[in-house]
């Protein structure tokens, strides 16, 4: 058992996975696709920006025929499905040059690994993908755009994983309380590359640094979701006592007691019975 930097961590899934060879097999594996490329591009962005926002990818290459984009996410932000869908359609419009023609020149794969499991429910797999291809009535799909939005979850592996993505799962999943066994990944020398970067006494000071900002904003976050939930029960239960307070109201005013005896006994206003 080693002590590592969790891959939950952007700084550090970069580090890991932003080297070549290992890249290069993360996507084979995911994709099922080879490419050919020589070098891995972290914090990308297009020279000329798309639209109104801005886009910056954590790892992002290419070759002649594929633009590839790999995203790590460990807070999930309330626009997580919109965001990373404006991203995948914004490597695909960049290649839209000049007024001629429409051709995409590169097909556009987007890896989106997310390390949490949202409370709502609404992520429930440990992959699944997004394409492009039309469905006519007969149910039959046309195989018409290659681009494809995939979305990992290491948490949420299962026997339906396909065999492939799944070792690469268990080892983002393995690493997320910051031990990892060794032994188990000894074989794979792309593995054995990610654990070399990984390595808790490894880690230089700038990247330490990265890492504790990282932890730091993810704490403001859940505080902020924490605090906004029990605000929300706050209001709930405020609004249950009053819905009650009404009822009284109407039972009270039914019964023939004067309105201003009804006011005083429930605490509510002209306005909350007018309003009701």
């Amino acid at each position: 058992m080693i002590e590592v930097a969790p891959l939950k961590f952007g700084a550090v899934f970069k580090l890991a996975f932003g080297q070549v060879e290992v890249f290069k097999q993360f996507v084979k594996d995911v994709l099922d696709i080879e490419i050919n490329i020589d070098k891995v591009h972290t914090e990308y962005e297009y020279p000329n920006p798309v639209g109104f926002v801005r886009s910056k990818y954590d790892l992002f290459a290419e070759d002649v025929d594929k633009r590839i984009i790999v995203e790590i996410q460990h807070v999930k932000e309330e626009d997580f499905f919109d965001r990373f869908l404006y991203y995948h359609l914004v490597s695909l419009v960049e290649q839209i040059g000049n007024y001629q023609d429409y051709n995409f020149e590169r097909t556009v794969y987007t890896i989106v690994v997310l390390t949490t499991v949202p409370r709502d429910g609404s992520i429930q797999f440990s992959c699944a993908i997004s394409d492009m291809n039309p469905i006519d009535e007969f149910g039959n799909k046309h195989e018409i755009y290659p681009h494809r939005l995939i979305f990992l979850n290491p948490r949420l592996l299962n026997e339906h994983t396909p065999i492939k993505i799944k070792k690469w799962l268990e080892l983002i999943e393995d690493s997320l309380d910051g031990w990892l066994e060794e032994s188990h990944y000894s074989a794979d020398s792309n593995f054995q590359a990610v654990l070399n970067k990984i390595y808790r006494h490894s880690i230089d000071r700038d990247l330490l640094a990265q890492i504790k900002d990282e932890t730091a904003w993810e704490k403001a976050k859940q505080l902020e979701r924490q605090e906004g939930f029990e605000e929300g029960v706050q209001q709930g239960m405020q609004q249950g006592e009053k819905q009650a307070r009404l009822e009284t109201a109407r039972k009270m005013l039914a019964d023939g007691m004067p309105i201003e005896m009804v006011l005083k006994y429930t605490g509510l206003s002209h306005v909350d019975l007018e309003e009701s």
